[in-house]
């Protein structure tokens, strides 16, 4: 089984993301084949996971996905590479909100047992970084932590302290960052800029942490660490669907570029092995569909940031509402609803649903528990799916006569639309964690 890390934090902003994607490209850069993972539902730093090592980023979401598929997909991600470095969410022990331990960093380290090396701001302590470490490695005997690397040091004294004080916690000190100005990565409304919106800049802030990390971690000693995690009795998780005997395979079109970074690399893959043929497009720059498409998936992203050169692209927005008046399947999500709407902020959008966005002040944002209230392309009614909702828009009406999902939790309520072969709404789901998926989805295309 494949070496293993989990780098997590005791709280959001501590700086895991610039630590995680830092080993990564320092380990790559040594020649190790180094396998990216990320905790949680988050679509944007696998990205920039993926550019450190060139293999694509992988989620672990023990909620969307069910805590038994953690292992298997981690096993399948990880397969025929040196080292896979995990990065956590949150803070170690946060997870679904009132659930316990449900989907945390925690429950994830302790499923693929695997050493954890938790990022400590240190930038406003000294002895307390002691108690602090303790605090989290006590907390639960069943998660290994490993070492810790301390963050945001503001000189040698300070780094000097910080030792002094963690010399009797019994857990190393695996690595010291300054801070660095250079590795930051930009954010706006809903957290890191995607990669595909700052490629040249993005290699250079991943470079630039490798190279903090080369300096100030110890690359062996966490290496020793990850070597030393126990054999993991977990069989990969490949799709499980087979092409169909015809040996036809239907083009699924999916949407990419700048405006719709927001994809899982399991939803390709389950495509695939379901007889897809799968191609990307660009809704920024392409004018048509690709040849042949019987099938669309438009994923999230960030239409809001470029409504005006979506709405240029007139062709393109004719063929996706043809494509969708001809009864083809149409799966879209969060920025896919959007695009489907007839007008985001004014701005003409497909008019494939009778419904306007626009942006809102309000983050909504959490997992859901939801369950299919119409047959669709996607499930038939009364299947229940987990997914999640992350977005700063609001669309009006919410749902369509036939609405895609009723939702469980925060609150009861229906959302989404299902009109023809158009199954749309704003929950993102884990098509892993969803059997059949795909393969109906696919099975819908002419």
């Amino acid at each position: 089984m494949v070496a293993r890390l989990v780098i997590a934090a005791p709280s959001s902003g501590a700086g895991k993301t610039t630590v995680a994607t830092g080993l990564m490209a320092a380990f790559a850069s040594r020649g190790l084949s180094v396998s990216p993972h990320k905790v949680g539902p988050d679509y944007i730093d696998p990205g920039y996971h993926a550019l450190a090592t060139g293999r694509p980023g992988r989620n672990l979401d023990a909620y969307m996905c069910g805590t038994e598929l953690v292992a298997p997909l981690f096993a399948h991600g990880s397969r025929g590479c040196d080292l896979a470095v995990v990065e956590g969410v949150m803070g170690l022990y946060d997870g679904a909100a009132g659930q316990g331990e449900l989907a945390s960093t925690a429950q994830v380290a302790k499923l693929l047992r695997a050493p954890v090396v938790l990022v400590v701001d240190a930038s406003s302590q000294s002895r307390s970084v002691a108690a602090l470490v303790h605090g989290f490695a006590s907390w639960d005997p069943q998660v290994r932590l490993g070492g810790v690397i301390l963050n945001k040091v503001a000189s040698d004294r300070h780094e000097e302290l910080l030792r002094e004080a963690l010399e009797e916690s019994g857990v190393p000190v695996l690595g010291v960052l300054r801070r660095a100005p250079a590795v930051a990565t930009p954010s706006r409304h809903l957290g890191l800029i995607p990669v595909a919106e700052r490629q040249a800049q993005a290699v250079d802030a991943v470079a630039a942490q490798a190279e903090q990390v080369r300096n100030g971690c110890d690359l062996e000693g966490l290496l020793a660490l990850a070597r030393s995690a126990p054999p993991l009795d977990a069989e990969a998780r490949a799709p499980p669907a087979a092409p169909p005997a015809t040996g036809r395979r239907p083009v699924v079109a999916v949407a990419g570029g700048s405006a719709f970074t927001f994809s899982y690399a399991e939803h390709g893959e389950l495509l695939r092995a379901a007889g897809a043929e799968v191609v990307t497009f660009d809704p920024l720059r392409d004018e048509s569909l690709p040849e042949g498409t019987s099938g669309l998936v438009i994923g999230g992203g960030f239409p809001e940031m470029y409504a005006a050169e979506l709405a240029a692209n007139e062709p393109l927005r004719k063929a996706v509402a043809g494509l969708a008046a001809s009864g083809a399947p149409v799966a879209a999500e969060c920025a896919g609803l959007l695009y489907l709407a007839r007008s985001l902020d004014g701005t003409p959008m497909c008019g494939v649903l009778d419904a306007d966005a626009r942006m809102s002040e309000r983050l909504t944002l959490g997992y859901r528990d939801a369950v299919a209230v119409n047959d669709s392309v996607l499930a038939p009614s009364g299947t229940r799916m987990r997914g999640h909702e992350f977005h700063r828009t609001v669309i009006e009406p919410g749902a369509g006569p036939l609405a895609a999902w009723g939702l469980r939790q925060p609150e009861r309520r229906v959302e989404g639309f299902v009109r023809g072969g158009v199954h749309a709404s704003y929950v993102h789901t884990h098509w892993a964690g969803a059997p059949g998926v795909a393969a109906r989805f696919v099975g819908h295309c002419g």
